[in-house]
């Protein structure tokens, strides 16, 4: 079958309208960009983000009759081990899988390059038996096969030879971002950080290196140290994408961008700092569809859900999400926007900035450099006859203000505050000049959260003679101690040897009660208020986090690092 014949798109057009995976309109508009383009319209689908790799790949192997490749790829053993350049199977993308005297298995992107299985097939002097993977899984076998050899030479090599003397030179900048070694770079960055279930990526221009780092899990990981050569064009290219100035370099910038990896559409949020050996730049990778906007997935345990939802279904009144930035408090937010009946209410967002588009709610972005700020969207969209408003963040008085006559005149609000505890929210406001009055009668509840990485279910290992510490922390937890286990982390591929994979929640739920409004409103201090509501029956965040470890979810050293006792 000819790959860019009308047969071919037309035999993966009708699959993936069999299988549900594209509607009419959206095949429509892959076939209009395929023929704009003149590529290949499996390429065109993956290009434009609108089918899932692997999900292109079932539906290749089908049509084709090409069996797909057996997942996980195997990338401990080398097969054929040097025998074949592992500059080739990069280029390529070819994974070979196993060998026999006569034949050689290979797992492949791309079926029709039959050029380079012909190539592998009389250097090898094996029969080639093809089976199709997605382009990521192969890269990935490659680099934990191969390391990273190789993949900034190019690069670094383009830069060099320009001259470090034109470095400084905007032209020169818009030059080297250009190039295409550069802009593979970048890519292979961005791609690489997906794959590695990375949050932010930090690029950071050191005397000796450019460093590339990955935030996975909330923790920070080095994973590469690039020719320094390489800081201008690196963060030229970024800047670039994200229509950021690049002649500035004196100035912090925020940009925004998107980008297409592996057949997911993502955001990129993206932030540039002057620092003494140059700018340095983080890009904040948001894929909405990669987070479970659920409570329950979140990690909530059932009667903190309980709670949560008890206040979403007050008619009025502000319920409050704390914690530190990178606690997951946006994620919760939009969780419980989710949980609402959008048909039945008008919802309005304001938000600096907006991370997730949501389809049925209206969402503002903050704009304070033409005035457009929190305090002054917020009078505007309350003349839109909203009946529930999210507030990205209380960060004044003036918003603190509105918020609360919002929540008195009939309206639900829900935002955020950067304290470190529930009770701490209370004073928070009170400290930006909140009457303690208003507070008390309309703040509804306070949920403070942290996230602790999950412990791999691939290598987890039970602790053993902990029977003693089972018994103490159960105490300490209130739970009852049977059935209550101690896992220890390991280290496999599937978690990068750190033990964890992804993240939970942990909270503690401060309830307005009688009794609670009260010590507001005399103006008590947090932990007076803490104690109140411990009494009351408020599990505080390392007692939630306790109970995660006795489940076997997380470990002892993960609940103290987020919550900082012991």
């Amino acid at each position: 079958m000819d790959p860019h014949g009308r047969a071919f798109a037309e035999a993966i057009g009708r699959r993936l309208l069999t299988d549900g995976l594209l509607d009419e309109m959206a095949l429509r508009r892959a076939e209009r960009a395929a023929q704009q383009s003149g590529e290949r319209f499996d390429l065109v689908l993956a290009r434009i983000g609108l089918v899932p790799e692997d999900k292109l790949v079932a539906v290749l192997a089908a049509e084709l009759g090409i069996p797909a490749a057996p997942k996980p790829l195997r990338s401990d053993v080398s097969v054929l081990d040097r025998q074949i350049d592992p500059a080739f199977l990069k280029a390529k993308r070819i994974l070979p899988l196993e060998e026999t005297p006569d034949s050689l298995v290979v797992a492949v992107a791309d079926p029709f390059d039959t050029a380079s299985l012909q190539a592998l097939a009389f250097h090898t002097e094996r029969i080639i038996e093809a089976r199709i993977a997605t382009t990521g899984d192969i890269e990935q076998a490659l680099d934990r096969l191969y390391g990273a050899e190789g993949t900034s030479s190019l690069a670094a090599e383009s830069v060099k030879t320009a001259g470090a003397s034109e470095a400084d030179d905007v032209r020169r900048l818009e030059d080297l971002a250009s190039e295409a070694p550069i802009i593979r770079l970048v890519q292979d960055i961005i791609v690489r950080a997906v794959e590695a279930r990375a949050s932010d990526i930090h690029v950071e221009p050191r005397s000796d290196s450019l460093r590339v780092r990955y935030r996975i899990d909330g923790v920070l990981h080095t994973v590469e140290r690039l020719d320094p050569h390489l800081a201008a064009g690196v963060i030229s290219r970024i800047k670039i994408l994200s229509r950021l100035d690049i002649a500035e370099r004196r100035l912090p910038q925020d940009g925004r961008t998107r980008s297409v990896v592996r057949g997911r559409e993502l955001d990129l949020r993206v932030s540039t700092v002057p620092a003494m050996t140059g700018e340095s730049c983080v890009l904040r990778l948001l894929d909405r569809t990669a987070i479970p906007l659920d409570f329950a997935a979140l990690g909530f345990a059932p009667d903190l859900r309980d709670g949560i939802e008890a206040l979403l279904r007050q008619p009025h009144g502000i319920a409050l999400v704390t914690g530190p930035t990178g606690s997951g408090k946006t994620t919760t937010l939009y969780t419980a926007l989710g949980s609402l009946d959008a048909e039945a209410a008008k919802i309005l967002t304001v938000e600096d900035p907006i991370e997730y588009r949501l389809s049925e709610i209206n969402q503002m972005q903050v704009q304070p450099r033409i005035g457009l700020t929190f305090a002054a969207a917020l009078r505007s969209i309350l003349r839109q006859d909203p009946d529930v408003i999210m507030i990205g963040e209380i960060r004044d008085l003036e918003t603190a203000q509105i918020a609360i006559q919002a929540s008195l005149t009939g309206h639900l609000v829900l935002s955020t505050v950067h304290t470190n505890s529930a009770a701490a929210t209370v004073t928070r406001l009170l400290d930006m000049g909140v009457e303690s009055y208003l507070l008390a009668s309309s703040v509804t509840g306070v949920l403070a959260q942290r996230l602790v990485r999950r412990l791999c279910r691939a290598c987890a290992k039970p602790q053993q003679g902990t029977s003693d510490l089972v018994a103490r922390l159960a105490a300490e937890a209130g739970v009852d101690a049977a059935g209550a286990r101690l896992l220890s982390r390991g280290g496999c591929p599937k978690c990068r040897n750190t033990g964890y994979v992804g993240r939970i929640a942990i909270g503690e739920l401060l309830t307005m009660t009688a009794e609670m409004r009260e010590m507001v409103q005399s103006r008590a201090l947090d932990h007076e208020i803490e104690s109140a509501a411990i009494a009351g029956g408020m599990r505080t965040l390392y007692r939630d986090g306790i109970m995660k470890v006795l489940a076997g979810d997380t470990t002892l050293e993960e609940v103290l690092r987020v919550t900082r006792l012991g």
